[in-house]
Formats: C-alpha cells, structure tokens, sequence
C-alpha cells in the first residue's frame, strides 16, 4: 500500500518552469517505479514521465522530452517532475503514479494520487 499526495501545481506563463513533487509513504516506497501522467480537458490520460525504482532508468514521452525531467529522492519518499518551457499545450492536471513495473502503460502502476493542476497561459 502507497499513498501518494502531488503539490507544486498552478499558473504559469508560456515558456515558464514548474517543478512538481509527489510525496509517497510506504518503506517500500524506493522499490517502486513511478510515473507521472497527466489529462487536459476533455481528453484522455497520458503518459508523461517514469522512473525505475533503479535511478536513472528513464522513460518520456515524445512531446515532453528535453522539456520535462523526472527524478526521486527515495530518503525523501518523493518523485519530482521539473517542468520546463512550458506550453498552453501543457495545461492539465498532473498525477503521481507508483507502480511495479516500469513503462508507460496505466496498467503498470497501482497507487495514484490525487493529481494537481498545471495551467499554461499563452
């Protein structure tokens, strides 16, 4: 069991930063791999950013590679999204995922967050 809490959200002006954390709990925490996925209005959830539970293992999606860097710190059981030139594009909400298996698929992971709200004006 992994509960997991996002913050860092809100308003940002194109070309803007963001930096997202998602706090977990569990001792098991480090053996987790996370993700980060988002869904703007009106659309689906989609994959933005994982990690193994291996650090430095990566995995992003196209449209957020070279923009967006995901990183854990398991001494603090948190996942980081640094999020940079940021895009009206980007606007969504944000969630947090924890899971066993490492890759882009919903299905891997079994714990989410809540999610929180990234707006990008133009």
């Amino acid at each position: 069991q992994v509960q997991l809490v996002e913050s860092g959200g809100g308003l940002v002006q194109a070309g803007g930063s963001l930096r997202l954390s998602c706090a977990g709990s569990g001792r098991t925490f480090s053996r987790y791999a996370m993700a980060w996925f988002r869904q703007a209005p009106g659309k689906e959830r989609e994959f933005a950013a994982s990690i193994s539970w291996i650090v430095g293992n990566t995995l992003y999606a196209d449209s957020m590679k070279g923009r967006f860097t995901i990183s854990r710190d398991n001494g603090k059981n948190t996942v980081y999204l640094q999020m940079n030139s940021l895009t009206p594009e980007d606007t969504a909400v944000y969630y947090c995922a924890a899971g066993e298996l490492f890759g882009m698929s919903r299905s891997y992971y079994n714990f989410w967050g809540q999610g929180t709200q990234v707006t990008v004006s133009s």
